[in-house]
């Protein structure tokens, strides 16, 4: 599998990631396999969040690791933190937040957890995750400053921040902020469409996020896609959905002709654009992480990166 630069730094990862949201509903042996097969498959980069599973897919992800035929210096090890669960919304996969929280002593305490629960040493990369806006930069600038210094976190990024509040966080810490994690897909391009439609007044012509692909390419930030299969925020994955008839076809034909699967070109389609992406794959399902990896090695020509994009009802102007 292809290496990409992760932001503006000589670190070099997988371009596909392997993302444990899930990872709390399996057992020990199944996430084993699961990991191996991802590494097998050429990814060495994992994603995860202190909120995964209310913390059990850390804590499965770590015996996993322990288990398998892996050693810590074979992956490139990344968490998240920032978001207080709410037990009381929250249930399976799925986590929902009370409140954000970037204290110094929440951040701290939150890597000390996840170290604990993963069984390492230290993590690759560490992201907020979703912005805080009572967050006292002062107060994150100490927190990352304490969290490389005693050498827990290697490097830092954030997740879901706006071109304005990525900038803001970047000016108060001494740290480079490497990556954003963002929602992406095929079916979630509004990215892509905003620049586009650029000088219009139809609905796609509105900024919702102040320009995050383009001052994402110009400040080498990577961008880590995640739900790369979804439309919506959970309303589930666009491939073999009648709802994107035309989009699935055009998915099969090229599958057919590059001799791999529609999640494969999915894949290939996002690692196309020429921003800094990484995909953040979420499938535990062991045959999933190889059929969609695949796409890594995969490069769309022009002409069918757009036949992709209008088979997903976009438009030129």
């Amino acid at each position: 599998m292809k290496n990409i630069k992760i932001g503006n730094s000589a670190w070099e990862a997988s371009a596909v990631a392997l993302g444990i949201m899930r990872m709390n509903a399996l057992t020990t042996t199944a996430a084993t396999k699961t990991l191996e097969t991802a590494v097998a498959s050429g990814i060495n980069y994992i994603d995860s969040a202190d909120i995964y599973g209310m913390g059990k897919s850390e804590e499965v992800f770590g015996a996993a690791l322990k288990q398998a035929a892996l050693t810590r210096d074979q992956l490139f090890i990344q968490s998240k933190a920032g978001i207080v669960y709410d037990p009381a919304r929250s249930h399976g996969s799925f986590v929902f937040g009370k409140r954000y929280d970037f204290s110094k002593a929440h951040l701290i305490a939150a890597v000390d957890g996840i170290l604990q629960r993963m069984q390492i040493d230290y993590l690759d990369s560490f992201l907020l995750h979703r912005p805080d806006p009572l967050m006292e930069l002062d107060d994150v600038a100490a927190a990352f400053d304490e969290l490389q210094s005693s050498g827990k976190v290697r490097h830092f990024g954030v997740s879901n921040f706006n071109p304005e509040q990525f900038a803001m966080v970047q000016a108060a810490i001494s740290q480079r902020l490497l990556i954003n994690q963002l929602q992406f897909s095929i079916a979630h391009t509004g990215m892509i469409d905003y620049g586009l439609h650029t000088n219009m007044t139809d609905s796609r012509s509105v900024s919702h996020d102040g320009g995050l692909m383009e001052f994402s390419r110009r400040t080498n930030t990577t961008i880590q896609a995640w739900s790369p299969f979804q439309h919506g925020m959970f309303a589930g994955t666009f491939i073999d959905d009648p709802e994107f008839k035309t989009l699935n076809e055009k998915l099969a034909e090229l599958a057919t002709k590059y001799h791999a699967s529609k999640n494969a070109i999915a894949v290939a389609w996002l690692l196309r654009h020429p921003a800094s992406v990484q995909v953040m794959l979420g499938t535990m399902n062991p045959d999933h992480i190889k059929d969609s990896a695949a796409g890594a090695d995969i490069t769309l020509t022009k002409q069918e990166w757009y036949d992709v994009y209008f088979a997903a009802g976009n438009d030129l102007p």
